[in-house]
């Protein structure tokens, strides 16, 4: 008894998938069906014999556009917010980035302007100390005025 409940699940199973499935392709029309694929077929035939390729149609959406199943709305509208999300934090992400590099150029033009202006405070520094050097063996050359 077993066996047959999931053989009969597993066969209902089966059928709703497949019909699940056709129902989202597209349908082209009952009565142009036979007609393009024999003109088709003659088509294919002559281009090949003349060493042309043939051009291969554009690969079509599998799922039907304008659907009224509400799951399928669902689906389209969440795969349309999923990429207008992930646009947007792509945009997000590269305007962050923009700003981090800026920052860092931001820095370390700071730091070069401040080792520059240390570089040059230590030279004043030094210059000063020279002159005061000089100035007091200036003075000290006269004899007069050094107390020891």
């Amino acid at each position: 008894m077993t066996q047959i409940r999931t053989l009969l699940i597993g066969t209902a199973i089966t059928a709703l998938a497949s019909t699940a499935a056709f129902a989202q392709t597209a349908q082209p029309a009952a009565g142009a069906q036979g007609q393009p694929q024999v003109q088709m077929q003659g088509n294919d035939a002559a281009p090949a014999a003349q060493g042309v390729q043939p051009v291969t149609p554009a690969p079509t959406r599998l799922t039907a556009s304008g659907s009224t199943d509400p799951l399928v709305q669902k689906r389209d509208a969440n795969a349309k917010a999923n990429a207008e999300y992930r646009a947007s934090k792509k945009a997000s992400k590269a305007e962050l980035k923009d700003q981090q590099k800026a920052a860092k150029l931001q820095y370390k033009e700071q730091v070069r302007d401040a080792k520059i202006n240390q570089k040059a405070d230590k030279q004043t520094a030094n210059n000063e100390m020279k002159m005061n050097m000089q100035g007091q063996t200036g003075d000290q050359s006269d004899g007069t005025d050094v107390k020891h």
